[in-house]
């Protein structure tokens, strides 16, 4: 689920007509300033982080006038809550408080229906108030073809106990708040505390939003960078890896970072699974031999060498890594080889300088080890391939021994090629080239591209290869991207195949220019 903060939950509330505290965002102290200058009034100080009680961590601060603002956002911005680094604060007035609720809708999976929870007791966590107030909590399951009736509102606010005008104001108030989540297709949302103020009008003084993963992208307009749940905001390599799963549907890639202050020698390892379970063993298999693991990456779901590709080169751009490990389930149903060449492909234009371990296991697994197994030599560190009856623990004892053992070059250049003197090129489906030297290609003997090409798209003009398809065809996903025409050709072949990859960012980010 994609979090939104404070400030944003807010602005979809006011859309509603539900009324919100007069406020703004201030990024600097002279900004807080000039916005409680503005208010006119006492104000909050509130740090835009994805945590909860923020007071207690000294991340909400009152403040009777512009200089006081000031001076909390001064101490405030900048301050480091866990993995969050205080960028925002959201100055907004002080409001007197005469009665606090809790009001909250939750996608209930096992209900199959949106819930809504009211509590006339508010303020603090829903946890706390069922457990210490179970009789001031309501709840109703709604029926989305219906949505939430006028009418089923005041029942659930009734059996809250509440009773007279105020019901009558709640039970307009709570559609609102339905609407407003089923629009931005939250999968929880919650008002805490939603409170009647002294004037005796119903506002929201706090409120928390979280969209489905799926429907962000229908929401442009709420600026979500990444459809993850962090408890941060995300890192530059996460953002570069999220540019190439948000387009690419084609199998799994999900890559965040557990790890970003270490240092060679600190025993921290690239990892790299395929499934959800296998990889958790093959990273506890890490954890128990001492080893720290800087990312966790899935490709599964059958994805396209170039998928495993990026998920590689991304994972080597993290400095300061001693090894890479690549383990996942051990009978997972995608072509292995797939995966073993977009790994190759990965360290031979990284020229990996790390050992590697890959226990790679399921469809092609014997195909899968011996591309792997051909590769090594051809970059500075060893690669050491496994199948599924070697168990993890083994594999992840032969990482230690390899790690142990290889002294990194102090730099590496990245594989560099000669312009060809013939090309013929075409496009993938992601923004991929694909290049064949046809003067090179006339020397070759196996014209292992033809063979080899999984999709079989390209065929011999002479004896040169072209496309059997059109270009746009090959665009358009004809060309699957199984980077056969490059691995093959320089192990079987005579090396004029060359398929370029874009990873939009990757290269900003390795040389710091990123923000």
């Amino acid at each position: 689920m994609a979090r939104l903060y404070e400030h944003q939950g807010k602005g979809i509330l006011k859309q509603f007509g539900i009324p919100i505290p007069k406020g703004g965002i201030a990024r600097t102290p002279e900004a807080a300033y000039a916005l409680a200058a503005e208010i006119g009034q006492a104000v909050v100080v509130k740090a835009q982080v994805w945590v909860t009680g923020r007071a207690g961590k000294n991340a909400i601060h009152f403040a009777d006038d512009p200089t006081a603002a000031e001076a909390a956002a001064r101490l405030m911005l900048g301050m480091q809550i866990g993995n969050f680094t205080i960028n925002e604060a959201l100055v907004e007035e002080r409001v007197q408080i005469a009665q606090e609720f809790y009001l909250g809708i939750i996608i209930d999976d096992s209900a199959r229906a949106p819930v809504i929870i009211f509590s006339s007791v508010g303020g603090t966590g829903i946890e706390e108030i069922a457990q210490t107030h179970p009789e001031k909590l309501a709840r109703h399951k709604v029926d989305i073809r219906a949505g939430l009736r006028d009418f089923e509102a005041r029942d659930l606010v009734r059996r809250a106990g509440i009773t007279g005008d105020l019901l009558n104001k709640l039970s307009t108030f709570i559609p609102k708040f339905y609407q407003a989540a089923r629009t931005y297709e939250a999968r929880s949302a919650e008002i805490n505390p939603l409170v009647v103020t002294a004037a005796g009008g119903l506002m929201a003084l706090d409120c928390r939003f979280t969209v489905d993963d799926y429907a962000v992208f229908r929401h442009a307009d709420l600026g979500i960078e990444i459809a993850r749940e962090f408890d941060r905001p995300p890192t530059p390599l996460e953002r570069v890896a999220w540019d190439v799963e948000k387009n690419d549907y084609r199998g799994t890639f999900y890559f965040i970072q557990m790890e970003t202050d270490f240092h060679k020698g600190d025993r921290v390892i690239g990892f790299h699974g395929a499934g959800g379970g296998g990889s958790m063993m093959n990273m506890d298999a890490l954890l128990n031999r001492g080893f720290r693991v800087a990312n966790f990456v899935d490709t599964s779901g059958n994805p396209p060498a170039s998928k495993v590709y990026r998920a590689a080169r991304i994972i080597l751009s993290q400095h300061g890594i001693d090894g890479y490990f690549s383990g996942g389930s051990g009978v997972a149903s995608q072509e292995q080889y797939h995966s073993a060449r977009g790994l190759v492909k990965a360290f031979m234009d990284e020229q990996l300088n790390v050992p590697a371990v890959i226990r790679i296991g399921g469809n092609g697994e014997e195909q899968a080890i011996a591309i792997l197994g051909r590769a090594n030599g051809q970059f500075p560190a060893p690669l050491e391939a496994y199948g599924r009856d070697t168990s993890p623990d083994e594999c992840t004892q032969r990482l230690q021994d390899l790690i142990e053992n290889y002294a990194p070059l102090e730099s590496v250049s990245p594989r560099s090629f000669p312009e060809p003197a013939e090309p013929y090129t075409f496009q993938t489906v992601t923004d991929g080239t694909i290049t064949f030297d046809h003067a090179v290609c006339r020397t070759c003997e196996s014209k292992a591209c033809i063979q080899t090409c999984v999709p079989q798209i390209l065929s011999l003009d002479g004896d040169v290869p072209v496309l059997n398809i059109s270009h746009d065809k090959a665009k358009a996903g004809g060309c699957i991207e199984c980077l056969a025409c490059e691995v093959e050709c320089y192990f079987q072949g005579a090396g004029g195949g060359r398929i370029t990859l874009p990873i939009r960012g990757l290269d900003e980010v390795k040389h710091g220019d990123s923000d």
